[in-house]
């Protein structure tokens, strides 16, 4: 009897452990991002194609719209594991790592194959970055071109004093004073409701995000700048990185790379598709002025020298090897 106790023990310590691997295959991923955003939507097919390629070992759901986490604790929660898998808004940490802000140098990369050259450049030092943030990136994906939404028509930073401008990191809080407006802190969850109540009046962002929140409800004016090309990342906690066998991280690496490159492929396809529904929308969308352009490049050279000073060599390197490109 003695025995049978202990081969039942056994075996229920054994089922334990079976139900512990279990749970720790089944991955979480929270995203910041309407479910209907080609970066969610992309997120569905990385999953998909993870549960693909790793036979079912790795099943990942997806929690968009900031349903799970919101935006700003997404990595927060993979560093820590409490999510071992996440998408964030890469500059959206250059407060913590000024590195981190490489692709939101204004008008340095202004096309998708110039913004990705600038990625081969930064890639290597952007890793190492993260590594040191107890993060692995898998994946990295580009908006379209970031312009301006205003509830008005602006011809020039005259006509953009005092506005309440929805930054979401430290490089379109710098836009919005060095125009004289104010900056508040808005996740894109929560775009369309500080629209509808007045928190925010403006702010900077590609075609899609006016799109997925139907500002036109609340803003006339789209001006097409093409700032830079800000890029979302896929990062998975490096200790869950780190656990898993070989051929599980180069499966799961393989729906990555598809995936990253299929989500530029899409970002690219739908830019200007963006543009033409704001119209239907009845937005006026067009070109910012030679006046309001100038003022912004003119701010973009000072932004551009005070990350350098931030970033340090790293960042320098990163500039300097993308101009030799």
């Amino acid at each position: 009897m003695k025995f049978v106790k202990t081969i039942m023990a056994a075996a229920a310590a054994s089922a334990s452990l079976v139900s512990v691997a279990a749970q720790a295959e089944k991955w979480d991923m929270p995203m910041a991002y309407a479910a209907t955003n080609f970066h969610s939507e992309m997120g569905v097919v990385f999953a998909d194609r993870v549960r693909d390629y790793t036979g079912g070992a790795v099943d990942i759901t997806v929690h968009a719209g900031g349903s799970l986490f919101k935006g700003g604790e997404i990595k927060r929660a993979v560093q820590t594991g409490q999510a071992p898998i996440g998408e964030r808004f890469m500059s959206a940490h250059a407060n913590e790592a000024p590195l981190l802000g490489w692709d939101n140098l204004p008008f340095l990369a202004t096309t998708y194959e110039e913004n990705n050259k600038l990625w081969v450049a930064a890639k290597d030092k952007v890793n190492a970055q993260l590594d040191s943030l107890n993060l692995v990136a898998l994946y990295t994906c580009p908006w379209p071109g970031q312009g301006f939404y205003f509830k008005k028509a602006v011809n020039s930073s005259a006509d953009t004093q005092g506005v309440k401008f929805r930054s979401y990191n430290s490089a379109t809080a710098t836009f919005a004073k060095e125009l004289g407006m104010t900056p508040v802190q808005v996740e894109a969850a929560e775009l369309s409701q500080a629209l509808a109540t007045g928190v925010a009046e403006s702010f900077i962002s590609s075609g899609s995000t006016g799109y997925d929140r139907k500002v036109w409800e609340h803003l006339t004016h789209y001006y097409k700048v093409n700032a830079w090309l800000p890029r979302n990342y896929v990062i998975v906690n490096k200790g869950v990185w780190n656990g898993l066998d070989g051929n599980t991280k180069s499966a799961i690496q393989k729906a990555a790379d598809e995936t990253g490159a299929d989500c530029s492929a899409k970002s690219a396809e739908l830019a200007n598709w963006y543009f033409e529904q704001l119209e239907a929308n009845g937005m006026s969308v067009e070109d910012a002025s030679p006046a309001f352009l100038k003022e912004l490049k003119a701010i973009g050279a000072k932004m551009q020298s005070d990350w350098l000073a931030s970033a340090g060599a790293d960042g320098q390197a990163i500039v300097d090897a993308y101009k030799s490109m």
